[in-house]
């Protein structure tokens, strides 16, 4: 059969989502904020909230009564703003009743936090001081006169609320805290699920997604298992297995069945829980499933690889995923994972079992090793130590899988990986696993890329274009636990994840989520370089949908990355790669 031509082929994105709020556990908001306010925070109670709503909003919106009011109440507006004089004297209404929203403010606080030293502070109480002398500042006793107040200009005066926070901040320390860079995108993330609740399965949610594509456009979905996160319990509606049941039903839906690419997602804790999820026998190194949760999906129902997301709490080479992933290698099956500062990871405490990395080392002051510690003690901070790139050298590179291998308790393990002791190679590795990074690091990652202009591991891309870093020898060739200490500590992720992906020939990383900012666009058409054989083939087009939709639609993601891209570029990344990736043959569509 003739090949089509790279560009009549459709495009496909790499990673998408379309579970709905119930798959989503209550308690995002832990860690966000003290306990007890997180339960205040739930999650269900907000998603019912704004349903509420929406309700009431719509049929108040779509009411006569508010139609011919917002009629009017524009005719009055834009009468105000044509006569000078009306105009003039609203802006001193407003700005007299910004003033004293502030000051009420200010005094409810100093009830209960002592206002910090400083010169700003200095100059508000000669500010009120002379305002009051003026007859400017008028005292108001009636507090619900001044809860009235200060709920209007807070709600309905954008300007005004954030000046007034603005001067708060300054004069507080404590109000430094709110609203945080991660507590603002945990508010973005609850609005994401607040507009993609009201659809109650999956399929209207892909019915979104798929309608901003052209016809024949493929998706591979992603779905999660966040019941192990520590973040409260799920409802029966975000059963993980029903979330899968409607995917498999998905897949098999005429109007799908060809452009959909459903992952199964994979949590070591479900196989240690979950005897009947993952079942697998072995011979001369090739897995093989048994009956069990996995096969009748993989081998079933057709599903296309395998997702995880470390940040909630495990590494990618936990000893029970070791077999999946030589069942995974074996028959070239992808594995995308999650490898991106975000708002989803693991709530609980830390564990004791976590203040050392298994596998890595480094030098104590007598110069003798130990295991590498990883003193990060808040959850959005320990976080990276399982997403962290580095980590899947332990699955890749056979001297370091030979240390998990050797300490797994299975005995199983170590007869299917042809374990001989700790001085010899294994009969069997993962070199040939494929796997996705998806996000490539994260946008911050290629900032600090092009900023670190000094850092020797970071400029070995542009040294040693063919290889990137060496992660394990040093230049005499001999293991260096030193070395990766290093590189684990100081080195940017974008160099880390290029550098595997020059090293392994199946290590991908896709551009979702990071794709919705413009200032990665110089830096990817360099990744895309024609000179850069190797890193081309690897990069695959994803959006992150609907987790990106706080930024941008997809098709705007789609229109300005066309905008940038040339097209062999765009096709490289969206038709060529992702079919490679996913095991599709020139024939198949």
């Amino acid at each position: 059969m003739e090949e089509k031509p790279t560009s009549s082929q459709p495009v496909i994105n790499c990673h998408t989502h379309i579970f709905t709020g119930d798959h989503v556990p209550p308690h995002l908001a832990r860690t966000f904020v003290w306990w007890p306010f997180y339960f205040i925070l739930s999650l269900p109670l907000i998603l019912w909230a704004v349903k509420s709503w929406n309700q009431v909003s719509d049929a108040i919106r779509f009411s006569p009564i508010y139609r011919a009011g917002k009629r009017a109440w524009y005719k009055f507006s834009i009468w105000i703003s044509r006569t000078w004089v009306l105009n003039i004297l609203q802006w001193i209404i407003s700005t007299l009743a910004i003033v004293h929203v502030f000051y009420i403010l200010y005094d409810w606080a100093s009830l209960v936090f002592e206002p910090d030293e400083s010169v700003v502070n200095d100059w508000i109480l000669l500010l009120r001081e002379k305002l009051e002398e003026w007859n400017i500042l008028f005292d108001i006793q009636s507090l619900f006169l001044k809860g009235l107040l200060v709920a209007a200009i807070m709600l309905f005066f954008k300007s005004g609320r954030n000046f007034i926070l603005f001067i708060l901040k300054r004069v507080w320390s404590f109000f430094q805290l709110l609203p945080g860079k991660m507590t603002t995108e945990l508010i973005e993330r609850y609005i994401l699920l607040c507009r993609f609740t009201l659809y109650k399965h999956q399929r209207g949610v892909m019915a979104k997604l798929k309608g901003q594509y052209p016809a024949g456009t493929g998706f591979v979905v992603l779905p999660m298992d966040m019941k192990y996160m520590e973040a409260g319990h799920l409802s029966r509606k975000g059963d993980f297995y029903e979330q899968m049941k409607d995917l498999a039903a998905l897949k098999q839906d005429k109007d799908y069945k060809d452009v959909l690419f459903p992952f199964v997602f994979i949590d070591p804790r479900r196989i240690r829980e979950e005897a009947g999820f993952f079942q697998y026998s072995f011979k001369d190194g090739q897995v093989s499933l048994e009956d069990c949760f996995l096969k009748e999906y993989m081998e079933g129902y057709r599903f296309s690889g395998f997702k995880i997301y470390p940040a909630l709490g495990y590494y990618p080479f936990e000893e029970e995923l070791l077999p999946l992933w030589k069942y995974a290698a074996d028959r070239g099956l992808p594995i995308t994972t999650h490898c991106i500062r975000g708002t989803i990871y693991y709530r609980g405490r830390k564990k004791r079992e976590w203040d050392e990395h298994p596998v890595f080392e480094e030098l104590k002051s007598d110069g003798t090793p130990a295991p590498l510690l990883l003193p990060e003690r808040k959850n959005e901070e320990f976080q990276l130590n399982f997403t962290h790139p580095m980590n899947y050298l332990c699955l890749l590179e056979e001297p370091l899988l030979r240390k998990l291998v050797g300490k797994a308790q299975d005995n199983r393990i170590r007869e299917l990986f042809g374990y001989h002791g700790p001085d010899k190679p294994l009969d069997h590795d993962l070199s040939q696993l494929k796997i996705c990074i998806a996000h490539f690091g994260g946008e911050d990652q290629w900032s600090r890329y092009l900023e670190l202009d000094r850092y020797n591991y970071s400029l070995q891309l542009i040294r040693n274009p063919d290889r990137g870093i060496d992660f394990l020898y040093n230049r005499q060739g001999a293991y260096s636990p030193a070395k990766l200490e290093q590189v684990w500590k100081y080195t940017d992720w974008y160099s880390i994840i290029c550098s595997i992906m020059l090293q392994y020939e199946n290590v991908y990383s896709d551009i979702s989520y990071i794709l919705h900012n413009e200032a990665i666009f110089p830096l990817l058409k360099q990744t895309l370089r024609p000179e850069n054989e190797k890193l081309r083939k690897r990069v695959l087009f994803g959006t992150d949908f609907y987790v990106v939709r706080n930024h941008k639609s997809d098709k705007q993601i789609v229109t300005d990355t066309l905008a940038e891209l040339d097209d062999e570029e765009f096709n490289l990344i969206a038709r060529e790669n992702p079919r490679v990736f996913l095991g599709l043959s020139q024939e198949t569509q």
